[in-house]
C-alpha cells in the first residue's frame, strides 16, 4: 500500500489500457507498468509510472494487478506462462482482467490463482476509447464478493456503470452479450441508412426521425452519425469485435445457444477484413452495406 492507496500493476497500454492506466494514476495510485512495445511504456514513466521487464515483476511489486489485452491466448501467456503474473503474484494478492476474453479462460486463471492463495475477478469493458479517456466506462465483473469489494475503489477510477455479476467467468459472458447487442445494432442502423440512400431519401432526416421513437439508440445516434460523415477512424476495431463475436458463437456452441444473427454478423465482418477494412471501426459495417447496394 502506498499513502493508503494499493499499487497497482498494469499490463497492456493499448488504445484501451493507455487512457485506463492515465486514469488510475490522476486517482492518486502508484503505478507498476509493462507493456509489448516501449512508447506507452515511455509516455507512462514520464507520468510517474514504474517501467517492469516482464509480468511476473509487474506482480512482485504490486497488490493488484491489471490487464488489458487482445485476447485468451495472450491472457494465459501473461498470467499463467513463464515469468507471468501467477509467479509474482503473492498469496492475498488481486489479479483484475479487464480483457474480453472467454469465459473459461476466466475460470482457469481464477483456478491457477487460487491455487496460490490469490483471487482474481474478470472485468471486461465497455464504451470504447471515449469511455477509456473520460473514465466513464462500463464494467462487468465475474468473482467473488470479496475481490469486488476490494477492487470498487480501483474501477470507480476509470468506470461509472458498475455491476457485479456473478462468479468466475461472468463478466466475460456478460460482455460476450453486449457485444452481441452492439454488432447487430449496428448491423441494423447500417441496414436502415442502406436502404433509405438506395430508395432516394435524405438518411440524415431518416435518423432523425428515428431517434424520437421506438428505434432510438446510443448507437443510431453516435454510429448513425459516423456513418453520415463516413468517418471510420477507430473507436473499436472491426478485428477487435469479429474475435468477440467469435467467443460468442464459441460459448453458444458450448451452452447449445441458437446465435443464428451473431453468426450472420460474424460473417460480414469477416468478409470486412478479407477485403482490408479490419481496422475500420466497427460501425464502418456500413461502407460494407453500402459497397453491397452499389452505392458510392
Amino acid at each position: 500500500m502506498t499513502n493508503g492507496k494499493a499499487r497497482i500493476g498494469f499490463i497492456g497500454l493499448g488504445i484501451m489500457g493507455l487512457p485506463m492506466a492515465r486514469n488510475l494514476m490522476k486517482a492518486g495510485y502508484t503505478l507498476t507498468v509493462n507493456n509489448r512495445g516501449p512508447e506507452p511504456e515511455q509516455a507512462l514513466a514520464a507520468e510517474g509510472a514504474r517501467v517492469a521487464r516482464t509480468a511476473r515483476e509487474v506482480a512482485s511489486e504490486s497488490d493488484i494487478v491489471i490487464t488489458m489485452l487482445p485476447d485468451s491466448p495472450q491472457v494465459e501467456e501473461v498470467v499463467l506462462g513463464e515469468n507471468g503474473v501467477a509467479e509474482g503474484l503473492g498469496p492475498g494478492g488481486l489479479y483484475i482482467d479487464m480483457s474480453s476474453v472467454a469465459p473459461s479462460t476466466a475460470r482457469k486463471v481464477a483456478e491457477a490463482l487460487k491455487a496460490k492463495g490469490a483471487d482474481s475477478l474478470d472485468a471486461p469493458v465497455s464504451g470504447g476509447q471515449v469511455g477509456a479517456e473520460q473514465a466513464t466506462l462500463s464494467i462487468m465483473v465475474g468473482g467473488s464478493e470479496e475481490g469486488f469489494a476490494r477492487a470498487r475503489p480501483v474501477f470507480e477510477a476509470v468506470g461509472k456503470n458498475i455491476v457485479h455479476i456473478g462468479g468466475p467467468g461472468a463478466g466475460q459472458v456478460t460482455k460476450i452479450c453486449n457485444q452481441i447487442v452492439v454488432a447487430l445494432t449496428i448491423q441494423a442502423v447500417a441496414e436502415a441508412m442502406t436502404l433509405a440512400r438506395k430508395s432516394g431519401v435524405d438518411a440524415a432526416r431518416v435518423r432523425e426521425a428515428l431517434l424520437g421513437g421506438f428505434a432510438q439508440s446510443r448507437i443510431l445516434d453516435l454510429h448513425g452519425q459516423r456513418i453520415l460523415d463516413g468517418n471510420f477512424q477507430p473507436g473499436f476495431r472491426v478485428s477487435l469485435h469479429r474475435k468477440d463475436l467469435r467467443l460468442a458463437l464459441e460459448a453458444g456452441r458450448e451452452q447449445a445457444a441458437p446465435l443464428f444473427a451473431t453468426a450472420n454478423a460474424a460473417e460480414l465482418m469477416n468478409s470486412m477484413i478479407a477485403q482490408g477494412m479490419g481496422d475500420l471501426d466497427h460501425s464502418g459495417l456500413a461502407k460494407l452495406y453500402a459497397q453491397l447496394a452499389g452505392l458510392d
